[in-house]
């Protein structure tokens, strides 16, 4: 069974309270090992991340360490809240490298009526300098991300429709069609049986694309769980672990912001193992490992 271990009791990154974008809250981090380093884009709000304190601005802060667990990070954001659609901020990052381009995929938050939220695309050529190329979907969606690589010479991206996991195609990245569910939540479970979404972008292994994605339960409670996909075709859910792969255990994971919440958005390969960063109940940053021929469904 795959489950990840926790690299530290403690979260590896903390809000800096001197800092006014990122004062409250970070969490919720795209990740990506690039040139020897493992470079974080990570949510930061400036107050409260459940808004009981008023309305939260979200930025996108840019953290990079040598080693996957030691972190320095700008002092100011990387991306604001300086577009229409996103008047509070753009939220959960997600990074894929293709081409020699970095992609990512992340939620623009306009906060204008309920719902005004849209996947947003943005590339860069050295993950601190952003090029926004707008909205994605013209729809309320979320929970985004490209694939690393082009399947059958055509873009192939994760979404979230309504609970459930959704793949769409595109030859341009600007048009996106063959929109498909591919996973729901699954009835009677303990962890997932309210609504699912991605973590990370997938992984490519010799057995298919491994997924982390995220679970929620009627306690409102986020756990991580395992799938694996047909690496030709990713529409074919192959295994589906039935436990989760990471629980909110930790005191910093149960009681934040937001409770009882483990919420990943990326991970990297560090030294062979495979690396998770996440957030803590939507107030820190933490990561979890798992070596990668430790990754079976068997």
């Amino acid at each position: 069974m795959i489950r990840l271990q926790r690299l530290s009791d403690q979260p590896i990154l903390r809000p800096r309270p001197d800092n006014p974008w990122e004062a409250a809250a970070v969490f919720n981090c795209a990740a990506i090992a690039a040139n020897g380093l493992v470079h974080l884009i990570y949510r930061a709000t400036d107050i409260t991340s459940n808004g009981d304190q008023g309305e939260f601005i979200n930025n996108l802060g840019y953290a990079v360490s040598a080693d996957g667990l030691h972190f320095n990070r700008l002092q100011q954001p990387i991306l604001k809240n300086d577009v229409e659609q996103e008047l509070r901020g753009p939220e959960d990052p997600r990074i894929v490298e293709i081409d020699g381009i970095f992609y990512m995929m992340y939620t623009g938050y306009g906060g204008r009526f309920p719902g005004d939220y849209r996947i947003c695309l943005a590339s860069s050529q050295n993950l601190i300098d952003w090029r926004r190329h707008g909205v994605v979907l013209h729809e309320q969606n979320k929970d985004a991300s490209l694939f690393p690589e082009r399947i059958a010479g055509r873009y192939v991206m994760f979404h979230r429709r309504d609970a459930g996991i959704w793949l769409a195609y595109s030859d341009d990245l600007h048009m996106w069609h063959g929109h498909r569910s591919i996973m729901q939540p699954i009835a009677g479970s303990r962890w997932e049986n309210e609504k699912i979404g991605i973590a990370g972008p997938p992984i490519k292994t010799d057995e298919g694309w491994l997924l982390i994605y995220h679970g929620v339960s009627g306690r409102k409670r986020y756990c991580l769980g395992a799938a694996l996909l047909d690496l030709h075709d990713p529409s074919q859910v192959l295994a589906r672990q039935a436990e989760p792969i990471l629980e909110p255990e930790l005191e910093w994971e149960i009681n934040g912001y937001v409770p009882n919440v483990v919420f990943s958005c990326g991970q990297a390969i560090v030294d062979g193992q495979l690396y998770v960063y996440y957030g803590g109940a939507d107030t820190a940053i933490g990561v979890a490992a798992l070596d990668r021929h430790d990754i079976t469904f068997a």
